[in-house]
């Protein structure tokens, strides 16, 4: 008997996994409430231009139109071989998800005031372009405040401790 892998299910899940663009300043911007993961629907310029991991998606956002669900100011740069046939850099692209899933998050929208953010776009194992999103609440100034006290302080606990021993 022979075991496949030996890391954790987390851990295999993130074998194979290609990080094109990071938007890290969405979790220090908002409060993040449920993530979802969806199919984005790309030219064939598109794709490979996101292949030598050049975006970015740190002003973009998502929104629900018509039922359907686009992300809106993603920057995919143009990929310089593709010539004539290149595509728009900042076009809104749509996001593929299940109508259940669209109708949770233009509910949340609608209702509750809450916004559609990406978190990250990547390559998984098969390919395939994906981008995380998240359902999140805007962050008033004072609880980012406390934030950067907490991973100050963190930080300065971990040096205290490194010193120690």
């Amino acid at each position: 008997m022979s075991s496949k892998s030996g890391g954790t299910k987390a851990s295999r899940k993130e074998e194979g996994i290609k990080v094109v663009a990071d938007n890290r300043r969405a979790r220090f911007d908002y409060e993040i409430l449920d993530t979802y993961e969806a199919g984005i629907e790309l030219r064939g310029s598109e794709v490979k231009s996101l292949r030598e991991g050049k975006a970015n998606i740190a002003e973009s956002y998502a929104a629900v139109n018509d039922g359907e669900l686009f992300l809106v100011n993603a920057y995919i740069p143009e990929y310089r071989e593709a010539n004539r046939f290149n595509h728009e850099t900042k076009r809104p692209r749509k996001l593929l998800l299940h109508a259940r899933e669209i109708d949770k998050l233009s509910g949340g929208v609608l209702r509750e005031g809450l916004t559609i953010v990406p978190l990250r776009v990547y390559m998984n194992a098969r390919g395939r372009a994906k981008v995380g999103i998240a359902l999140a609440r805007g962050k008033k100034l004072h609880d980012k405040r406390d934030a950067i006290k907490d991973r100050s302080w963190n930080r300065e606990k971990s040096r205290l401790l490194r010193e120690r021993g």
